[in-house]
């Protein structure tokens, strides 16, 4: 082997020792603080762009406000079920308890997300359609993820098996990461009365830089809680499944001594 190669191996085993429970979560617990204070002073800042700062949309007038709300939610249901699906497969492919551990520990948020974004949207609708909700492509596979995410949770908790319960979530998880690209090209594959993205990669905004600035921040905001809650959700996971290990014995006694 040449000195190269040694070196990507070490590195390999260096980062894959975090997959270890008993590593990452202390490293969860220094982290979750820090992106739920991130988090706070984000949603601070972008509410009141939003809500104070921002013009009012000479369309849709004051209404379009919701969207400061609305959009990062859509988003963050989509990218937390396609992350899942990633954890998903790490763990099936390599067999890693703490990978199926991440991705039942984000579904509550995901799920949470997405219904703010069907409910968020409902209030938008009524006074831009005229009513609460239509059978809309995009509203209707949103509505099918919000079926995922409760279908997740609830299989994952009604199995008593862990390993069963993992693999059985894992499967749903990838099954359902099909419906996240119907969900985001539905205005553009059907004729929808939802409205298509404000924001692309491959074009400029079509808002204002004060709007788009807050949205942005909502959605940084968005991101930030999702880590800090999934690390303190993950941590209970850890301990739930490792409390017959020594390691977690000596965790909840240390903890107890600095309380």
């Amino acid at each position: 082997m040449t000195t190269d190669t040694l070196n990507r191996a070490e590195r390999s085993r260096s980062l894959f020792r975090f997959a270890a429970p008993q590593v990452f979560y202390p490293i969860a617990g220094r982290l979750a603080p820090w992106f739920a204070g991130i988090a706070a002073v984000l949603t601070v800042v972008g509410l009141y762009i939003g809500f104070f700062v921002a013009p009012t949309d000479f369309q849709q007038g004051e209404v379009y406000r919701v969207i400061f709300i609305h959009v990062p939610a859509a988003w963050m249901s989509m990218l937390i079920y396609l992350v899942m699906a990633f954890w998903a497969a790490v763990g099936l492919v390599m067999n890693t308890r703490l990978s199926f551990m991440m991705s039942q520990a984000l579904a509550p948020t995901g799920a949470m997300f997405c219904f703010v974004a069907l409910w968020t949207g409902a209030l938008w609708g009524k006074p831009t359609w005229g009513t609460y909700w239509v059978w809309d492509a995009r509203l209707t596979s949103q509505l099918l993820l919000l079926f995922l995410y409760l279908g997740f949770i609830a299989l994952t908790r009604a199995i008593e098996d862990s390993r069963r319960a993992d693999r059985a979530g894992a499967i749903i998880a990838l099954v359902g990461a099909i419906n996240v690209p119907i969900i985001y090209f539905s205005v553009q594959w059907w004729n929808t009365l939802h409205q298509g993205a404000s924001v692309s990669l491959t074009k400029a905004p079509s808002m204002a830089t004060t709007m788009l600035s807050g949205m942005l921040i909502m959605a940084l905001a968005a991101w930030a809680y999702t880590f800090a809650v999934a690390f303190w959700r993950v941590r209970s996971l850890i301990l739930e499944r490792e409390r017959h290990t020594d390691w977690v014995g000596a965790e909840l006694e240390a903890e107890a001594k600095r309380q």
